[in-house]
């Protein structure tokens, strides 16, 4: 069952989101944050295979209703650079309580899974709700230098999924934070995947990237480890 669902972020505010419950009617619940383009056909499918595999999906709409196609990436960019930071940070959080309190979602707290910008964002919000987020798989994403989170929160066990030609998350740093991280005692693992392309597992290709065997594969280890590590 997929729905548009409205949930509370505090001080009064309210956030939407694209919400799937599988078949079976429980599951662990998954939080999906979205690529720069937002709310996009690509993050929805997302969400229902998540659905399909037996999680609870929830894909909170960071750009409140706005979304770029795949052929506005100015726009996309655009939408990107101008999210408040505090707000994105703010609706996240409220997406997770959602997911927590949510019946359908069974199992010891939640997992988190974005793409590029939702990457990125994923490790922050994990770093944000230590106290819930377990599970956490960034694909081509992660916060640079100068704009990281207090790591001290970070509890999650992290699997994080990099492209080797990537400009925008350059794998050489990935592997720092994976190394500086893992220095602090943090379950993490980063997984440079040789050969690929930034945004390998989007299904619209923009980039020429897409890579339907290692997207796949990825999908398949993501899934597993969400199963795992929330059950």
């Amino acid at each position: 069952m997929a729905e548009t669902v409205t949930f509370p972020c505090g001080d009064g505010a309210t956030a939407d989101g694209f919400l799937v419950v599988p078949p079976a009617g429980a599951g662990p619940g998954v939080l999906v944050i979205q690529e720069w383009w937002g709310l996009d056909p690509g993050i929805l499918e997302l969400a229902e295979r998540l659905g399909a595999a037996g999680f609870v999906a929830l894909v909170p709409d960071l750009y409140h209703g706005e979304v770029a196609a795949h052929t506005e990436m100015d726009k996309a960019a655009h939408l990107m650079t101008t999210l408040p930071p505090e707000r994105a940070a703010r609706d996240m959080r409220g997406a997770v309580d959602f997911l927590v309190a949510h019946p359908a979602v069974t199992g010891s707290g939640v997992g988190v899974m974005g793409f590029c910008m939702g990457g990125m964002l994923t490790w922050r919000i994990a770093a944000d709700r230590g106290d819930v987020v377990r599970a956490a798989v960034p694909f081509y994403g992660f916060p640079g230098p100068g704009d990281e989170p207090d790591w001290s929160g970070l509890t999650a066990v992290v699997r994080g999924h990099m492209a080797e030609h990537d400009d925008f998350f350059p794998p050489a740093a990935a592997r720092d934070l994976e190394a500086r991280l893992r220095a602090l005692g943090k379950d993490v693992a980063v997984t440079v995947h040789p050969g690929s392309g930034h945004a390998f597992m989007n299904p619209y290709d923009t980039l020429g990237t897409l890579d339907l065997e290692l997207s796949a594969r990825c999908w398949s280890e993501a899934c597993e480890f969400l199963r795992t590590t929330l059950a």
